[in-house]
């Protein structure tokens, strides 16, 4: 049995400044993948080799044909195989409640089936509830359910543990030939990840099958580091910070640097390079340190450091130094403000290369200090909308010019000046699929709308009535604990809430999986105006907890 350790590097190698170190060139982290004997695998070039560079290389080239090809009608031929691997740091993923269920969140790429001649290809670590798939496909537009479910397919690996998806697919070489033979020969054909890393790279190849989204050497521009350095090069506005920091003696001198380029800061943010969702990160007080003597400051601060407060339950400074020492990290100034908000951008680089705007949200956060991603509303806030706008395009054509391609979002700090305007603080940059990925997405599949740039507004088909939504991965409560898929969608048809396509409003729920066994779950719920969306939530919210208590909404 062979073993191969396919390792994601994450950053572009450069020395980092002072006492840094210069992190692996090739490590940030790393799974174990384990391949059976098998003529299927003896076919694959080896992982890391030339040979498979090569091969993913040629097929990477033949997107921007496939970009041409499926910018028809809508009944072009085209098969789409989705993967919703979180391939992210083990540890970083654990910190998540309900993880085996985030790779339900991609399941709105069913409403592609929506498109006559689509066909789905569907892979998931455990088998889902066909409840939850048909709830999926009632939403289709147009299309008997008949005919869209014989145009999905859909596999699993049977496998619970918290590997990544594709680490599994990879190590099952008998998967790997079915999924392949689902696939078929189809000329239109691409793979879609929730994240790209080596191992989806190593899977593209395996598949024989065009990967929508970065090349892995560009991955480096989705870090922490990356960001920052990115933000720079297009000229775009940031906190004072330091990045590339790998040792705790890079650390101590940074909070110091910081702390005497910026007297008047009272709080520093420690970002792990590779933390998602705000649970990478801890907030550091320096109001003592900024009042010492400087003969003092440098053991202050080493004083200081393992009191830093963690967004992340749990964590406790040893584990959170390791963490950042193996990934590396940025200091940056803590951004505040009375009526700060944290709006992102969303943009696609198509494989044409051309960066185009998609969509804007506030992000609603929680946590000790407002940095875990909670949820989102569509659209962000009218008075800033036109900065995340030129920020974005700024930002859009520096990823494009570098050759990046697929879905991102670049997440912002927003402060009133109290003059109508705003001081706007770029943040980081999410090379990847998000938290406001599918929702959008699932809006944009049910209504056939779209973003208009120019007005920073959706707007479904035809008629061009301007849609709005809050949306949120974490409906949670231990009174949702028990409650099955079944339970859900009786719920929501007794009570009216379920989406209505006619009039293109109500809720539509995401890792519905998770209700029964985590008490938690996801929702989209659009209206006509933001108030009517934000109403809306709060009725979802209320309506679950009467169901709760009586059962009249049971088949």
């Amino acid at each position: 049995m062979e073993r191969h350790s396919i390792s994601v590097t994450q950053l572009d190698g450069e020395a980092p400044r002072k006492n840094g170190g210069t992190p692996p060139a090739d490590r940030r982290y790393s799974w174990p993948v384990v391949t059976p004997p098998s003529s299927i695998t003896d076919e694959l070039p080896a992982p890391g080799s030339p040979e498979e560079e090569a091969r993913f290389q040629e097929l990477y080239a033949t997107l921007p044909q496939l970009w041409a090809n499926l910018q028809g009608d809508g009944h072009i031929e085209q098969t789409v195989v989705v993967v919703p691997s979180m391939t992210l740091d083990p540890e970083e993923l654990l910190k998540l409640k309900g993880l085996p269920h985030y790779e339900e969140r991609l399941l709105f790429m069913l409403i592609l089936l929506s498109l006559p001649k689509t066909q789905v290809v569907f892979v998931t670590s455990e088998p889902i509830n066909p409840v939850i798939i048909d709830y999926y496909l009632q939403l289709l537009p147009g299309i008997p359910f008949s005919h869209a479910r014989r145009r999905l397919h859909m596999f699993s690996t049977y496998d619970s543990s918290h590997k990544p998806l594709t680490a599994k697919i990879l190590e099952r070489p008998t998967l790997l030939r079915r999924i392949k033979n689902a696939i078929g020969h189809a000329e239109n054909r691409h793979l879609t990840v929730f994240n790209v890393t080596e191992l989806e790279k190593r899977l593209s190849v395996a598949l024989d099958c065009p990967l929508l989204g970065p090349d892995p050497r560009h991955l480096h521009h989705g870090s922490k580091s990356g960001s920052r350095k990115l933000f720079r090069e297009a000229g775009v506005h940031l906190p004072d910070g330091i990045e590339d920091i790998y040792t705790e003696e890079h650390l101590l001198e940074s909070v110091l640097e910081l702390c005497s380029r910026r007297p008047s800061m009272r709080k520093l943010v420690v970002k792990i390079n590779e933390g998602f969702s705000g649970e990478g990160n801890a907030i550091l007080n320096i109001e003592e340190l900024q009042r010492s003597q400087p003969a003092s400051r440098r053991k202050l601060a080493m004083q200081l450091l393992p009191t830093c407060r963690f967004q992340a339950p749990g964590m406790t400074w040893p584990s959170f130094l390791s963490k950042f020492c193996e990934m590396g990290g940025v200091v940056e100034e803590f951004i505040e403000g009375e009526g700060k908000t944290s709006p992102s951008v969303q943009i696609r680089i198509t494989p044409q290369l051309e960066s185009q705007l998609i969509s804007t949200h506030d992000q609603i956060l929680g946590g000790p200090d407002g940095q875990v991603f909670l949820g989102c509303r569509f659209p962000a806030e009218p008075s800033y909308r036109p900065q995340l706008h030129d920020a974005g395009r700024a930002i859009g054509q520096r990823l494009a010019d570098a050759g990046v391609i697929g879905r991102l979002s670049v997440d912002y700090l927003a402060v009133p000046r109290g003059t109508g305007e705003w001081d706007m603080f770029a943040i980081e940059i999410n090379l990847r699929k998000g938290g406001t990925t599918h929702p959008f997405r699932t809006l944009q599949f049910l209504t056939g709308g779209r973003y208009n740039a120019d007005t920073g507004l959706f707007q479904t088909g035809s008629a061009g009535v301007p849609k709005y939504y809050v949306a949120s991965d974490n409906l949670e409560s231990q009174a949702y604990k028990g409650l099955l898929p079944e339970d859900l969608i009786d719920i929501t048809t007794y009570t009216g809430l379920h989406y209505n396509s006619s009039t293109n409003t109500g809720a539509v729920f995401h890792m519905i999986g998770a209700l029964s066994e985590y008490g938690k779950l996801g929702v989209t719920c659009v209206a006509d105006s933001p108030d009517e969306a934000q109403a809306l939530y709060d009725q979802t919210l209320e309506t679950l907890d009467k169901a709760l208590k009586s059962c009249d909404w049971i088949s």
